[in-house]
Parts: structure tokens; C-alpha cells; sequence
């Protein structure tokens, strides 16, 4: 991660010290912004998610995912997985093996559910997840636009 890319220490502070009695709102607010950007932006137009960022794969997303592919769990989980350091299912390589020269998914109908709920800018409990958007910011313009609205708004 390039230092011009990293979340600026002045909008962290301003989102770590809002106050617990303004989660809801901020959540809401969040998922407003959500919802603007992605109203004009397409992330076919980037899939930098995709292209470096592995999700985390649940047991569920492995059995849809197999079938869909009619492929056993056991050859999906040799041919694409491997379990990393916390424990968890993710890809062996990025970018994501099913992710196409045109940017579209080979498996979108099917696809893990981190890929589903990403960037998770419209979840509730935003600031429970900061670390997150912190790993995401320098990668998913969404984050970068949600975090730098909310920062304008609650700056102090």
C-alpha cells in the first residue's frame, strides 16, 4: 500500500471519537452514501476488489460454489482454496480465479458472501468496523467516498 493511499490520520480520529450515541446515525448516514455512489458509479469499471483482495469463503459458499461448478468440495478446495493464517477459506492466488478479462464474475450468481455484502459500507455497526474500511479505503473508491463524506460531516 503506496502512503498517499492510506486512510489520513485527521478523518480516522474524527470517526474513532464519535460518540456511541450517534452509531445509528452515522450508520444510517452511511448507507446513504452507499447508495449515492453507487448509483452513478459501476464497479465493473474497477474490480479492484477482485483483483486484490481475497473474501473470506463461509462452508456454504464452498458447497454453492462447487456445485454450481459440479465439482467436488474436495477438488474445488485443491484446485482453488487454501486456509490462511486466521483459520479462514481463501483463494490460493488473486486476483480471484473467477474473475474474467472483461471484469465480470464466472460465478456471480453463486459468489461468496463477502463478495456480496463488499464493500460493506451500507452494514449496520460502520464504525464497529473501521478496521476493515481502513484495508479497504486505499482500494474501493466507495470507501474512500463514504469515509471522506462522513469525516466532512462529524469533523469537530
Amino acid at each position: 500500500m503506496r502512503k498517499t493511499d492510506t486512510i489520513p490520520a485527521p478523518l480516522l480520529k474524527t470517526l474513532k471519537n464519535i460518540r456511541p450515541s450517534q452509531f445509528r446515525e452515522v450508520d444510517q448516514v452511511a448507507s446513504d452514501l452507499h447508495q449515492k455512489f453507487f448509483e452513478t458509479f459501476d464497479c465493473i469499471s474497477c474490480a479492484k476488489c477482485c483483483k486484490s483482495l481475497g473474501p473470506r469463503l463461509t462452508n456454504r459458499d464452498i458447497r454453492v460454489i462447487s456445485v454450481s461448478l459440479r465439482m467436488k468440495t474436495s477438488d474445488f478446495f485443491a484446485k482453488y482454496l487454501k486456509t490462511d493464517e486466521d483459520g479462514d477459506y481463501v483463494f490460493q492466488s488473486m486476483p480471484c480465479p473467477f474473475l474474467q478479462k472483461d471484469n465480470l464474475c464466472r460465478i456471480y450468481s453463486v459468489r461468496p458472501q463477502a463478495c456480496r455484502e463488499y464493500p460493506h459500507t451500507n452494514q449496520v455497526g460502520f464504525l464497529k468496523n473501521l478496521n476493515i474500511h481502513s484495508l479497504n479505503y486505499p482500494l474501493c473508491p466507495a470507501v474512500k467516498f463514504v469515509m471522506s463524506e462522513l469525516f466532512k460531516k462529524y469533523e469537530t
